[in-house]
């Protein structure tokens, strides 16, 4: 009987020492940093372009100016934020750029400022799935953009009710 019950407690002792090991090389999940108050309370923004980093992206239609202009109407549409037409007026600069990768796909790059430090605040990055075709280009960059508004209004504190 001494041999079974040592045999059951060397197994039990071996089991909470392996889980004990186990829990203890587990990585811990860092706290995460604060979101700087300026972008949560944030009213206005203003919307620059910063263009494509390449002259001509090709494999897009509606031009180098189709970015700023689409997320320029879909924000203003969201009426999350008043748009004004001077960055002086605004809370928040949001910067956009379009960033060409080899293999077809380019990331969208939005990097939020503030206005009176022109501190760079956040910068947010969407990858646009790489394409041959241009049905596929089109189709990956309409799923881009509406995906990086998500984010800045995730960001912002500002997200439509449908996205909790």
């Amino acid at each position: 009987m001494n041999r079974l019950r040592f045999g059951l407690r060397f197994v039990v002792c071996a089991a909470l020492i392996s889980t004990a090991v186990a829990l203890a090389q587990q990585p811990a999940t860092p706290q995460a940093g604060p979101i700087p108050q300026s972008i949560l309370a944030a009213q206005k923004a203003f919307v620059s372009n910063a263009g494509p980093v390449t002259e001509h992206i090709s494999y897009y239609s509606g031009g180098p100016n189709r970015v700023y202009d689409e997320f320029y109407a879909a924000l203003k549409a969201s009426g999350k934020f008043e748009i004004t037409g001077d960055q002086s007026d605004a809370d928040l600069v949001l910067e956009h750029r379009v960033m060409t990768e080899d293999g077809g796909g380019a990331t969208l790059r939005l990097v939020i400022y503030d206005r009176k430090t022109h501190y760079v605040l956040w910068s947010l990055l969407e990858p646009i799935k790489p394409c041959v075709l241009q049905k596929a280009c089109e189709s990956n960059f309409e799923a881009a953009l509406p995906a990086r508004l998500l984010d800045f209004e995730k960001l912002t504190g500002k997200f439509p009710i449908a996205a909790h």
